[in-house]
């Protein structure tokens, strides 16, 4: 099979059996979704959804959470991963939005990650889901599942993945696409006991064509 043909092959698959993925975690604004993302660096969305109620009502707009001290936003996080260093990059994200950016979201990659807890993934969240933009955010589950199928070819790094995918993804699904692989890895192909027997996509999986080989 080419690569060519199992890209065709997977976006077929998800196109018609999941044509609109969405974010699992849970937000009203994109102020709001940038924090619910942070907090979610290793750390589950199930989790994140649980604590940002509380944390927007408390915070609806940048402004509010910029005049805020520690003490006050960690109690809100503190079931999360790394709750203090979460706290901080918070905070100090709504100061640069009010400071820098009239409490506006930036909508372009190098603007998002001047602000503080805001990596390349993150950014990249952002644009996909608030502004719909080609971009590709590589998570644990989109790093793993595009080596697992073969999207890639033994990558080393997130932004190797990225680029890769990007490479061959129709522009117009990348968007669609970041959710199609989360959403996989998350529930179907997952780390340690990938679910092949009920993965609509094995026949365009490379670890699976190899399985089947091998045990041949």
């Amino acid at each position: 099979m080419t690569t060519k043909e199992r890209y065709e092959g997977i976006v077929a698959w998800f196109s018609e059996n999941m044509p609109s993925p969405e974010t699992e975690l849970q937000y009203d604004s994109p102020f709001h979704l940038l924090l619910a993302v942070i907090l979610s660096a290793q750390c589950t969305d199930k989790r994140v959804n649980m604590v940002t109620p509380a944390l927007f009502e408390a915070y609806p707009d940048p402004y509010a959470l910029a005049a805020a001290t520690e003490e006050e936003v960690f109690p809100f996080i503190k079931s999360v991963t790394f709750p203090n260093n979460k706290t901080r990059h918070l905070i100090n994200a709504a100061k640069v939005l009010t400071e820098q950016f009239g409490g506006e979201m930036p909508s372009d990659i190098d603007n998002l990650m001047k602000l503080p807890g805001v990596g390349r993934k993150t950014a990249n969240v952002m644009l996909a889901v608030v502004w719909n933009k080609a971009a590709m955010a590589v998570d644990t589950h989109v790093f793993r599942v595009s080596n697992r199928i073969g999207l890639t070819n033994d990558s080393k790094t997130p932004l190797a993945t990225e680029k890769t995918l990007m490479r061959h993804l129709p522009k117009d699904l990348v968007p669609k696409a970041h959710h199609w692989l989360i959403l996989h890895g998350r529930y179907v192909c997952k780390a340690r006991r990938p679910d092949c027997l009920n993965c609509g996509i094995r026949s365009y999986c490379k670890t699976w064509s190899k399985t089947k080989t091998e045990n041949q």
